[in-house]
């Protein structure tokens, strides 16, 4: 099984960059692969795709070395690993809840002896079966991450004991939700926010997990200075929307496009 190159830098005490990919085509996931990025997100959450799309993502990325996180919609199991037999590096489980959420998801995602994560062995990253049956397991268990995402209040009182737990390898700290779930959207400034946010990072650090989230170039160095490792920064939809507003205003037009929380 290919190692996973955010799980190599991270465990020998490096940053991992992130970019994230709205888009259905994978020529963006290449592009960011060429750019340089470590891994590239894509979403199922949100966006409506089908697998046989995620599956050219995992393709476009997986050719020139780069991981691929793709963060799965909450549902059965079999939308948590199906992204994971793709051979997609690592998924991102969205609006952990709380301690018994974690251990549900773990016992979903991990093969024995941590989990019981259902085998099959004959896709993509078991090599089509021509992994031998129990290193596919062991490989399967070092080799993939599974980031959990935290973005509401309510497992904040247990989120101590979902950071010790053992089958994850990412608190993973979403500020959007977050503050739509405190009763004050899109305040980035708000006190609440931003001392979760140092938590989050606190929490991992001390317990041997890998503290993850969103930024931008303006505060990346504060993130990783933070105790942040994996940092996901900028996204193709920002990027094309910011374009389209600079090449307006070169027309001295306003155009219809309006401010964006991502900017």
């Amino acid at each position: 099984m290919r190692k996973s190159k955010v799980l190599d830098k991270l465990r020998s005490g490096d940053t991992a960059s992130c970019f994230k990919v709205n888009l259905k085509d994978a020529l963006m996931s290449e592009i960011a692969s060429l750019a340089g990025f470590d891994c590239v997100w894509v979403d199922l959450e949100h966006i409506g795709q089908d697998w046989s799309v995620i599956a050219s993502h995992v393709w476009a990325t997986k050719a020139h070395g780069t991981d691929v996180m793709v963060r799965v919609p909450r549902g059965s199991y079999s939308d948590y690993i199906k992204p994971l037999e793709m051979d997609a590096t690592g998924i991102l489980v969205p609006h952990i809840m709380g301690v018994e959420d974690a251990e549900k998801v773990i016992h979903m995602t991990r093969f024995h002896p941590i989990g019981r994560r259902p085998i099959d062995g004959g896709n993509a990253d078991g090599g089509y079966t021509a992994m031998d049956f129990n290193e596919y397991l062991e490989s399967a268990n070092r080799e993939r991450f599974i980031a959990l995402q935290i973005e509401d209040p309510e497992p904040l009182d247990e989120l101590d004991e979902i950071a010790q737990l053992e089958g994850f390898d990412m608190l993973f700290f979403g500020p959007g939700d977050f503050s739509q779930g405190i009763g004050a959207p899109g305040q980035w400034d708000h006190p609440l926010l931003v001392g979760t946010r140092k938590r989050v990072a606190e929490v991992a650090n001390k317990y041997g997990k890998f503290a993850a989230t969103v930024g931008s170039t303006a505060n990346l160095q504060e993130l990783l200075a933070m105790g942040y490792h994996f940092v996901s920064v900028g996204a193709d939809v920002v990027g094309l929307t910011n374009y389209c507003k600079d090449i307006l205003t070169a027309f001295g037009k306003q155009g219809n496009i309006g401010k964006s929380y991502a900017e």
